[in-house]
Formats: C-alpha cells, structure tokens, sequence
C-alpha cells in the first residue's frame, strides 16, 4: 500500500519597500465612523504622553511585505507601531516592518456594511488580513470593532502562532502588554457621534482623555476653586476679617 504524503509549501517572506510604480488600491473609506475612531484612539494616546517620537500610527496605510517574491499590501484601520527605524519623511505611500522599524504590536479593523476580509484565512496572493496579520506580519494583537453594536473582539497571538480570542477582565478591558494600556468599550458623544467608541486606560485605571474632556475638566476644576474661594471669603467677612 502506497501513502501519499501531503507537502507544506515553502513561503519565502521578505521585506522590501514598495515600489516608485505599484499601484496602490485608492478606495475610499467606505464607512463613516472608521475616521473619527481612529481619530480618537491616537488623540488620546498623544495627550497622554503615551505617543513616542519615533513611534508610528496609521490609519488606513499600507503596510507591506513579499510572499514568494508577491508583494502584499494590507492597510488596516488602526494599526500602532511602537519604533520607527528611518527617518518619518522616509516613510511614503506604506510601511515595510524589518525594513524601516518594528513590526505593528496592534492591528484594528472596524467592520463596515461591506464585510469582508476581516476573518479570511486565504493563504493564496492575494492574502487574507487574518493570515496576512497572524502569520505574515506576526501581529500580537488583532483587534475586530463593531461600531454600532459595540460587539469588541481581541485576539491574542499564542504560543503556536496562531490567534486566539481573549476574554475581558472584570472591568470588560483588555489589557495590552506591549503598550502598557488597557483597551475597552465607552458610550458616550464626540464629534456629533453617540455610540459606542474604543478607549485607552492606564495601569492605575484612569481613562486617557481626549482634548475636549481635558478641557472641560480644566473648566470643572476652575469653577469648584472659584467656588471654594467665594465661600471663603464670605466666612472672612462674616468673622470680621478683611
């Protein structure tokens, strides 16, 4: 009796930059809450000091590598990269991890009306974003955003390589050892949009702000000094004290 034993096909994996001529695919954002998602997850790592220089975040750019010599580009909602190894001006039309820094240590995708891609494990160029992330790109965290009904999926890379999905802690966070944060779930409005948004808290618990909460706290805490020095000065009248 014969076998016939199954190969596992070879996959060279480099990194190189992209071409003055490959055409990138220049679709437009096809939904409206991507931007200001994306927007407020860098705005508030920024205020809080928790942006390096030489960090990198992008939002819809392509990130590439070559697959059997198959150049691959995925751009990927949000995606932060903790080091960048060129100089920011170097960095044009993509970015190729190995080549000009570190590899993405997070990767978003914020599902639209045209789902798609998000979950494919094509291994065939081109690739899918599952595989492209897990296997290509060897992303630690891939994170699957709902915007409208704040259904929030996190998965973990593993020992073997492979994602898996996590559970909240009791505060329904999930904390990201690479970055030394939490991400979670917030309702509330910004930007004329109610609904449900992602959010940054620090080791200590405390929600990161963005810049209008900043502000509004800055008003806050001025109007309870105000207040507390008017009470003060009213009881310095009224013991006789000028």
């Amino acid at each position: 009796m014969r076998f016939m034993v199954a190969s596992v096909p070879t996959r060279k994996i480099t990194w190189e930059l992209l071409p003055d001529d490959f055409v990138l695919d220049d679709e437009p954002v096809d939904n409206v809450n991507q931007p200001p998602l994306a927007a407020a997850l860098t705005e508030s790592l920024a205020l809080a000091g928790k942006l390096p220089d030489d960090a990198l975040v992008t939002t819809n750019y392509g990130i590439c590598a070559s697959i059997n010599d198959q150049i691959v580009v995925k751009a990927p909602d949000w995606a932060y990269i903790p080091k960048i190894q060129v100089p920011r001006a170097a960095i044009k039309r993509s970015y190729t991890p190995h080549k000009q820094g570190d590899p993405p240590v997070v990767i978003m995708e914020f599902l639209s009306d045209t789902e798609g891609g998000e979950y494919s494990s094509k291994q065939t160029h081109p690739p899918g974003k599952w595989f492209f992330y897990e296997q290509i790109l060897q992303v630690p965290n891939y994170i699957i955003f709902e915007p409208d009904s704040g259904v929030l999926e996190v998965h973990r890379l593993d020992a073997s390589g492979k994602y898996e999905l996590r559970l909240p802690d009791e505060r329904q966070r999930y904390w990201m050892a690479e970055m030394g944060l939490s991400i979670g779930l917030w309702r509330g409005k910004r930007e004329n949009r109610d609904g449900y948004w992602l959010r940054w808290w620090n080791e200590e618990g405390d929600l990161l702000l963005w810049g209008t909460e900043q502000v509004e706290q800055e008003r806050a805490a001025k109007e309870s000094a105000l207040q507390r020095l008017a009470v003060l000065e009213q009881r310095l009248r009224e013991a006789g004290i000028d």
